[in-house]
C-alpha cells in the first residue's frame, strides 16, 4: 500500500513506487495510482500541458471475530454459509420462511400467507463443518402475488407462505394464502403446512364470500388459520407464533389481512407477527414485516391496486456445547 508516484520526464518517466503508485510518463498524462491502495499519481511530461495522474483511493480494513461461545445467538438475515465452531455439538434453531405476496385488482385481493415457522432444540451439528443457510425472500405482491421463498438450515426447511391469487383460491405454502373474491363463486384459502411437517409449520388461509359485498380471505399464520370473509368483513390474517430463542419473546409469521372491497366490505388486519394489513377499497395492500416472514395484505379492488409484498424470513441459531 501507499506507494509514491513516479515523476514525469523529458525523455523517460519515473518508475512507480511499489504499493500502487502510478508511473511517470514522457509526452503523456501521468498514470493514476491504483484504487484502494493510497498510491500517488504519476507525474506528467514537462514538454507540454499534460495532467498529472490521479492519486489512488485509500482503504480501511478491519479484522474481527464473531463471538461463538456456547450460548451465543446468531441471526442470519440473508443467505450464507456458517462453519460450526470447535466445542459446539448442537444448536437450538428458529427457521422462518418468506411470507407470500398478496393479490389485488381487478377482484378483491386475498392476502399472502405467512412463511413456515419451525423451531427446535438440540439439533446435532458437527464442529468444523460448513452448513448452508438459506433465508427466503418475501413473495411479490401484485394483481396476483407470488409465494415466498423457503428458508433452510441443515435438515430443517420452512416453506415460503402461499400467495393470494386473483379470482382464485389462495396458494398453498408454509401457511396458505387467503382467497380473492369476485361476483359468483366463493373461493377457498390455500392449504398451510405444505409440505407436511410435524409439528405443523403453518395454517390454512381463509375463504372468500361470493356474494355482495364480496369480502376476501386473510392469509394463514403460524399460530392460527386466516380469517374467512363473512358478511361485510374481510378476513384477518392468522396470528403468528412467538419464540424466545434470542432471550426476548418475539412473534413471527403472521398472515396478511384481506382487502376491503368497493361494495362495502371492511379490510382485514394483519396477524400478529408481521402480517400486513389489507388495503382499503382504494388502497394498496401493506407489505409483511421483513425478517419476520409476514404475509402481504390484499389490495383493494379499484384499478391498479396491488397486494403487499411478503416479508423476508430469518434463521436464528443458539450454539450449545
Amino acid at each position: 500500500y501507499a506507494g509514491g508516484g513516479g515523476g514525469g520526464g523529458f525523455t523517460t518517466g519515473g518508475a512507480a513506487g511499489s504499493g500502487g503508485g502510478g508511473a511517470g510518463t514522457r509526452n503523456a498524462a501521468g498514470n493514476a495510482g491504483t484504487a484502494n491502495t493510497g498510491g500517488g499519481g504519476g507525474g506528467a511530461s514537462s514538454s507540454t500541458s499534460y495532467a498529472g495522474g490521479t492519486g489512488g483511493s485509500g482503504i480501511v480494513i478491519l479484522r474481527y471475530s464473531v463471538q461463538t461461545n456456547p450460548g451465543t445467538v446468531i441471526r442470519f438475515a440473508s443467505t450464507t454459509t456458517f462453519t460450526i465452531p470447535n466445542g459446539i455439538t448442537n444448536v437450538d434453531y428458529l427457521v422462518v420462511g418468506g411470507g407470500g405476496g398478496g393479490a389485488g385488482t381487478p377482484s378483491g385481493g386475498g392476502a399472502g400467507g405467512a412463511g413456515g415457522f419451525r423451531t427446535g432444540t438440540a439439533l446435532a451439528v458437527t464442529a468444523g463443518t460448513s452448513y448452508s443457510i438459506t433465508v427466503g425472500s418475501g413473495g411479490t405482491g401484485g394483481s396476483s402475488g407470488t409465494n415466498g421463498g423457503n428458508s433452510t438450515f441443515s435438515s430443517i426447511t420452512s416453506n415460503g407462505g402461499g400467495a393470494g391469487i386473483n379470482n382464485a383460491n389462495g396458494a398453498a405454502g408454509g401457511s396458505g394464502g387467503g382467497a380473492s373474491s369476485t361476483s359468483g363463486p366463493s373461493y377457498s384459502g390455500g392449504a398451510g403446512n405444505t409440505p407436511n411437517t410435524s409439528p405443523s409449520q403453518g395454517n390454512n388461509g381463509g375463504s372468500s364470500q361470493g356474494s355482495s359485498p364480496y369480502p376476501t380471505g386473510g392469509g394463514g399464520g403460524a399460530g392460527a388459520v386466516g380469517g374467512s370473509g363473512s358478511g361485510s368483513q374481510s378476513g384477518a390474517g392468522g396470528n403468528g407464533s412467538a419464540s424466545s430463542i434470542t432471550g426476548v419473546s418475539v412473534t413471527y409469521a403472521g398472515g396478511g389481512g384481506g382487502s376491503a372491497t368497493g361494495q362495502g366490505a371492511a379490510r382485514g388486519v394483519g396477524g400478529t407477527g408481521g402480517g400486513g394489513n389489507g388495503g382499503n377499497a382504494t388502497g394498496y395492500g401493506i407489505s409483511g414485516a421483513a425478517g419476520r416472514g409476514g404475509g402481504g395484505g390484499g389490495g383493494g379492488n379499484s384499478a391498479g391496486l396491488n397486494g403487499g409484498n411478503g416479508g423476508s424470513g430469518i434463521v436464528i441459531l443458539k450454539l450449545n456445547a
